[in-house]
């Protein structure tokens, strides 16, 4: 371990710090919460990063995680041809791939990964797994068996994870709606996360290992934020009751392929709406503030360049030092992480992915850091989607959900640095994980 695990570890309580200056009731805190929320990050990390057998069952996970996705490519190589071969790939003709393209060789894993988590579903399994972790949530952390049921489903899964409490959320607490849109903002869906390991693959070859322990890191991560931003100052009605999940069985396994199948083609016309009306929108301020940069300039005889990207950069330049990034990559990384807010992680962990091909960063831990820290959905669109999913399961709630979004973000934010806070404490470049990196 170095000085740069040691700033690690102490940004876990200035986020922490953070977080309380920024609470609605700064003396109703739920320690409970707050230690055994930091303390199974922690118990998680060492397995992971310290143990030898927990950095093992990391890159097997990684490995199988690789595996299933050449098993997903195999549907689009069959529709999309060559345009679906990823970079240094040919096909049995010899043609090439073109080039890593967004469209036909990540976003079709989406669908695979949907009408996969469709099928896990079907059989049972995942209810099992989500119940598993509610219940360790709940008697652990004594907070209401409602969160702890969805701050377990969106390990897995993303805005449909609100579904699992359908039955409860018209009697939900102000707090308890904050968590349901925190942790669904610092966690990531697993069909997405497959999009994040196809951008990242070739040039951080363990990505998909750190991508999985980052959604089992923030999940904790999440439900400490959330009770530290808005405590709980009412009486849940599943306090302390172990909630089973809520979810429409479908009536055979190929009706299960088809809906899952069909969900995804939905959350990819999203993403593309997204990236279409966001990407597009920032350009435009990006433009008005480079005219604005230049008028400024001209006056003071300056070179001044203004872009959002520019701008949240100095923001979160001192937190990006907190995290454990080194000064000589801070500049970057911080860039990357602040974007993130308005143009999604998706566009962030493509920023990455060309600041490793071009080898800006001088530190291995400052893609890993950043990996964990952008794991996550905590931007403007994601929380007007989980705004608007949870007052359409529950709209007589909308005034409850919408005055808590913004509080959300903010924990959501705080979430994930945490859990690349807990991740850059035991993260060594001489760990076996480094070992298999770049």
């Amino acid at each position: 371990m170095d000085i740069y695990n040691l700033i690690s570890f102490g940004g876990i309580f200035v986020l922490v710090g953070i977080a309380w200056v920024l609470s609605a009731e700064k003396r109703n805190m739920n320690w409970r919460v707050i230690g055994w929320g930091i303390g199974l990050q922690i118990l998680i990390a060492v397995f992971i990063f310290v143990v030898p057998a927990g950095a093992k069952v990391f890159l097997v996970v990684n490995d199988v995680v690789v595996e299933v996705l050449d098993s997903a490519s195999a549907g689009a190589k069959f529709v999309f041809g060559r345009l679906a071969l990823g970079p240094g790939q040919s096909n049995e003709s010899g043609e090439e791939s073109l080039g890593f393209i967004l469209a036909f060789q990540a976003f079709p894993t989406i669908i695979f990964f949907s009408a996969l988590i469709a099928v896990l579903y079907f059989f049972k399994i995942m209810p099992l797994v989500i119940r598993g972790f509610a219940y360790v949530f709940t008697k652990l952390m004594r907070i209401s068996g409602a969160e702890s049921l969805v701050a377990a489903s969106n390990i897995f899964v993303g805005i449909e994870s609100a579904i699992t409490v359908k039955p409860y959320l018209g009697k939900m607490t102000r707090s308890e709606m904050c968590t349901i849109l925190t942790a669904g903002m610092a966690t990531v869906a697993s069909n997405v996360l497959a999009l994040y390991v196809f951008s990242l693959q070739e040039q951080f070859p363990t990505i998909a290992g750190h991508l999985v322990s980052a959604s089992l890191l923030s999940a904790p991560a999440a439900l400490v934020m959330s009770k530290i931003i808005l405590p709980e100052s009412e009486q849940p009605i599943t306090l302390g009751v172990h909630v089973q999940p809520f979810y429409e069985k479908d009536n055979s396994l190929f009706e299960a392929i088809v809906n899952g199948a069909n969900a995804g083609v939905k959350m990819i016309a999203g993403i593309v709406a997204l990236l279409i009306a966001v990407l597009g929108l920032v350009a435009l301020v990006d433009l008005l503030l480079s005219v604005f940069g230049s008028g400024i300039g001209y006056v003071f005889g300056v070179e001044l360049q203004l872009s959002l990207k520019e701008i949240f950069g100095y923001i979160f330049y001192p937190v990006t030092l907190i995290l454990g990034v080194p000064p000589s990559d801070a500049g970057e990384i911080s860039k990357i992480i602040g974007e993130r807010l308005i143009v999604t992680e998706v566009v962030s962990y493509k920023d990455l992915a060309s600041a490793l091909e071009q080898d800006v960063l001088q530190h291995p831990r400052s893609a890993v850091v950043a990996t964990y820290a952008l794991c996550g959905f905590a931007h403007v669109a994601s929380m007007a989607i989980f705004v608007g999913g949870v007052c359409a399961l529950a709209p007589e709630r909308m005034r409850n959900i919408t005055s808590v979004a913004f509080r959300a973000l903010v924990a959501a934010t705080l979430a994930c640095l945490l859990t690349a806070c807990v991740a850059g404490t035991f993260f060594t470049e001489g760990s076996i994980l480094f070992g298999q990196g770049r």
